[in-house]
């Protein structure tokens, strides 16, 4: 990847379209400060390592750092362990497992090259972003104060059932 990938996902999550915004740095350094400003406005993260490379599963610490320090508290986050097909894999499946729950995250093995786990990641963290957007509704209507979880400025759009959506970004 020579710069910051960037792709539109629409998921079906229970009757709910939900609009993803993906921003894929590859975890590249240079990206950092970029990187930084859209943790602000995240509802989930995708946080990803390559089975084969003991490094960048060892980055995720300092990755869990920056998202704590810039990210919103309640941000939704899961851990994916990519290349779960290839032959020379230096981190187990096991020890992917340890570190989410370490951090409270759910935990996928993927492959995109046999296209394993993905689809189910990305409904994943879709799921939880709707849910919390949903509970978030629910708080702001038994507290006329309250938010409803939206005060970062995010916005909801409804579809076709009167359904609040996500509109912005996700990852």
């Amino acid at each position: 990847m020579l710069g910051i990938d960037f792709k539109l996902k629409n998921i079906e999550v229970d009757g709910k379209k939900i609009k993803m915004q993906i921003w894929d740095t590859a975890g590249q350094e240079r990206f950092k400060t970029i990187t930084q400003t859209y943790y602000r406005g995240a509802m989930g993260i995708i946080l990803a390592y390559a089975c084969n490379d003991r490094e960048s599963f060892q980055s995720i610490e300092n990755w869990m750092k920056q998202i704590k320090q810039h990210a919103s508290e309640d941000v939704c986050k899961i851990l994916v362990g990519n290349k779960s097909d290839m032959p020379d894999r230096c981190v187990e499946y096991s020890e992917g497992k340890k570190l989410a729950d370490t951090y409270g995250m759910k935990f996928f093995e993927t492959s995109a090259k046999e296209d394993v786990n993905v689809n189910d990641a990305f409904y994943t963290i879709a799921k939880e972003i709707k849910d919390k957007i949903l509970q978030g509704d629910d708080a702001s209507k038994k507290t006329p104060l309250a938010d409803g979880g939206r005060s970062r400025g995010e916005k909801l759009k409804t579809d076709d059932n009167n359904s609040p959506t996500k509109k912005g970004s996700c990852c």
